[in-house]
């Protein structure tokens, strides 16, 4: 006999892409799928040292259990952290979350009721989609181009569907690599007044831009709109620019929103590692996030270029995308130039034979999706590798 399933488990499928990676076990295949940091760029030196302080300086606390909104010195550093992006928050205004992909799951848990209408962009965050589905969201996408989501068409989504929250990724969208504009940000604040609707924005991104710094985040401008700081909710996470093995997280919203969440992660794990939260706080306040960020932007920027020259020297007009100015990601698009593939599952099954892998499009969107498209990720391959692995979807693509 089969076991009696939750229902809720018929609206969501094993990841595509963990799916894909079953496929890169060929010997020398470059891999452009995954959306890691590259773990060459983690300070352990620096990780090491502050583990070492959070042991010897209290290490009662770092040891035991913790109370589930945080360890209050990481809740603390937090809120310096994200006062030097320009956000004014007492520590008690965020919790910690493990990673901020828990702050969606407790999101889902706290605002979705089955048959919700929730707006995501088109393309999103995958897990993203999976994780309000599993809680019975009916997912809306607004379109996204090189500028972000389209805030026109994204009011007329809000008008029609009365949404219970909208989901964006403004900064280095994932998979998108998209930066909403200053313009559109503002736009973004005006919306969520005018429809009293929660804004979540995930910010795992933010801090790996390679020249200009992005604008300032949504919560950090609503503080020029009046009656929109109580109707968002801002994630950020130590994975992308520390270590994702920390596994640190945190939210920040409206209080009766963190109330509710603080509830509902007390049953799911009682409390974020408190070693890992007393190692980040030990490297925060030693202040070595600066460098560190430093040195990642630099290295990212680089492959980030090394990437889109490659990309345009093998593939010429059979693909078109927007060169990133951070993150992790390149969104292309396959343009059928001169009777070449249009289909990215096809020219993933061709790449893979090449010896090369990258994510194709269409798991991205919550519907209509666009099968031309495909992600690939530059953050985990050095430049040498990045010229291979382009040279190889070269004769992929035209082959």
């Amino acid at each position: 006999m089969p076991l009696p399933f939750a229902d809720r488990l018929n609206n969501v499928e094993t990841s595509a892409i963990r799916e894909l990676f079953k496929l890169l076990g060929k010997p020398g295949i470059i891999s452009f799928a995954g959306g890691f940091p590259d773990s060459a760029m983690f300070d352990v030196a620096g990780i090491q040292e502050a583990a070492n302080k959070a042991l010897s300086e209290e290490p009662g606390a770092a040891l035991q259990y913790g109370a589930t909104e945080g360890y209050n010195p990481l809740r603390e550093q937090l809120a310096a952290f994200m006062g030097s992006k320009g956000v004014t928050v007492a520590p008690d205004c965020l919790i910690v979350t493990t990673g901020s992909q828990q702050a969606l799951d407790l999101l889902g848990k706290t605002m979705i009721d089955p048959g919700d209408k929730v707006i995501v962009e088109g393309p999103t965050f995958l897990a993203t989609i999976q994780c309000f589905r599993l809680y019975g969201a009916d997912l809306v996408s607004a379109p996204v181009d090189a500028n972000g989501v389209d805030t026109d068409a994204l009011e007329k989504l809000m008008a029609e569907h009365k949404p219970k929250f909208v989901y964006l990724i403004p900064t280095f969208g994932n998979p998108s690599g998209a930066m909403l504009s200053l313009e559109r940000r503002k736009k973004v604040l005006a919306l969520a007044v005018k429809y009293n609707t929660l804004i979540v924005e995930d910010d795992p991104y933010g801090d790996l831009y390679f020249n200009d710094a992005p604008p300032p985040s949504i919560l950090s401008l609503s503080q020029d709109v009046p009656g929109s700081r109580e109707l968002i909710a801002h994630c950020g996470s130590m994975s992308k620019v520390l270590s994702p093995g920390l596994r640190v997280g945190w939210m920040i919203g409206p209080a009766e929103l963190l109330a509710k969440a603080t509830m509902c992660k007390q049953f799911s794990d009682a409390h974020t590692s408190t070693f890992a939260q007393a190692t980040a706080a030990q490297y925060l306040k030693a202040g070595r996030m600066p460098a560190t960020l430093a040195r990642v932007r630099k290295v990212y920027g680089e492959r980030a270029v090394a990437m889109g020259a490659a990309l345009k020297r093998e593939l010429g007009d059979a693909v078109e995308f927007t060169q990133p100015q951070g993150g992790l990601f390149f969104w292309a698009r396959l343009t059928g130039a001169g009777g070449k593939t249009q289909d990215a599952g096809e020219f993933a099954k061709r790449a893979i034979e090449q010896g090369v892998a990258f994510v194709p499009g269409a798991p991205f969107y919550a519907n209509a999706p666009d099968v031309s498209t495909f992600r690939l990720s530059f953050a985990t391959a050095d430049v040498g590798k990045i010229e291979e692995g382009m040279a190889r979807l070269g004769k992929a693509i035209h082959g």
